[in-house]
């Protein structure tokens, strides 16, 4: 199940090489692993390249390529050595996460998530 999906011409690699700094993007919710905060639906406005910090909702990568929202908890070292950060939903019930996946290296957290911009906008 994907939980998030960045649509084309928005994502790190639009406009220009990777690495040139932050560029906004949006994501759109799937799923019911954020509940009850996001909703499947959601629209988000993302920071690609924006600072991970604890407690952040970031759009990540996990190994199997799915793609989805998860809070960041904290820092924490890929089976490879990398930085990696350990990722949670919201809601535990629901989704896959760090838990059933391990750490997400720093290098797979597309984005940060700023704020909802739809249906009720609200920062995040």
């Amino acid at each position: 199940m994907r939980e998030a999906t960045t649509p084309p011409g928005v994502g790190p690699d639009a406009g220009g090489a990777r690495g040139r700094g932050r560029r906004l993007g949006l994501a759109v919710v799937t799923g019911d692993s954020m509940l009850p905060g996001l909703r499947s639906g959601d629209r988000l406005l993302v920071v690609h390249g924006g600072r991970v910090s604890p407690g952040r909702l970031v759009v990540a990568r996990f190994p199997d390529g799915t793609v989805a929202v998860k809070r960041a908890v904290e820092r924490r070292t890929a089976r490879d050595g990398s930085p990696a950060w350990w990722l949670l939903s919201d809601n535990p019930d629901r989704g896959v996460d760090s838990r059933h996946r391990g750490p997400v290296r720093e290098s797979e957290v597309l984005a940060v998530v700023r704020a909802r911009l739809w249906p009720m906008p609200r920062l995040v």
